[in-house]
């Protein structure tokens, strides 16, 4: 992802999640990691050749449609998750309309868990 882009780099799934995930559902979840950083690549190339000055609707249509494949892959990433984790903190796994950064969950997961308990 480019340095300037921080919604096109891949989240990683905090710790306090990740920890309570078995085998299988991080195996999905790499993959879906795979397939956003093919995506997120895919995006850095378009934007990089497209001229700006001479973007069309289609470029401007286009880019958003591949952005928001990479916003709901996200989603499907915590609704995958939320069966296999502590019910506790499934709630704290929803799909959100924000886009996350640099962790799936947020960067405030720890301090939401500790508010549950």
């Amino acid at each position: 992802a480019p340095v300037n882009c921080d919604l096109l780099k891949v989240p990683v799934v905090n710790h306090q999640i990740w920890s309570q995930m078995g085998m299988p559902a991080r195996a999905q979840e790499m993959k879906f990691q795979k397939v956003l950083k093919l995506l997120s690549a895919g995006i850095t190339a378009v934007v990089k050749v497209i001229d700006p000055s001479n973007m069309v609707e289609a470029h401007q249509d286009g880019l958003g449609f591949l952005c928001n494949a990479f916003f709901e892959i996200n989603n499907i990433r915590r609704a995958a998750i939320r069966p296999v984790i502590n019910p506790n903190l499934a709630n704290l796994c929803k799909p959100t309309s924000v886009p996350p950064r640099n962790q799936l969950f947020g960067g405030n997961l720890a301090k939401r868990v500790k508010d549950c308990h």
